[in-house]
């Protein structure tokens, strides 16, 4: 069964393909992916990587962990499961707007 591990400290040079290559080295990698901040797309310094086996995982873990990936020590363990968190709340679910920028009565001048 696959495990994915949570790599993080990684380089801003670090692309999808150099995760997915240096973990090759440590068994079959299943996927490999640097997380971006969707707006401006630039790395947000951690990843993913998928092995097809326990063991292989472990490999990966035992072959990166604390050692050097495109100029930063990275740290690599077994990804958590995300945990659940709250809904956001943005400005359409409160309700209708009160204004921001109100004056006063009517004193116009």
């Amino acid at each position: 069964m696959a495990k994915k591990l949570y790599v993080g400290g990684l380089s801003f040079q670090t692309t999808d393909d150099s995760l997915r290559a240096a973990f090759a080295q440590a068994g079959t990698v299943v996927s490999a992916v640097v997380i971006k901040d969707k707006f401006s797309g630039q790395s947000k310094g951690f990843g993913f990587v998928e092995m097809s086996t326990d063991d292989e995982a472990n490999a990966g873990v035992e072959m990166w962990n604390e050692k050097e990936l495109d100029g930063r020590t990275v740290k690599v363990n077994e990804a958590r499961p995300m945990e659940e968190r709250p809904p956001r709340s943005d400005n359409y679910s409160r309700g209708p707007s009160r204004g921001g920028y109100g004056g006063g009565g009517g004193n116009r001048y």
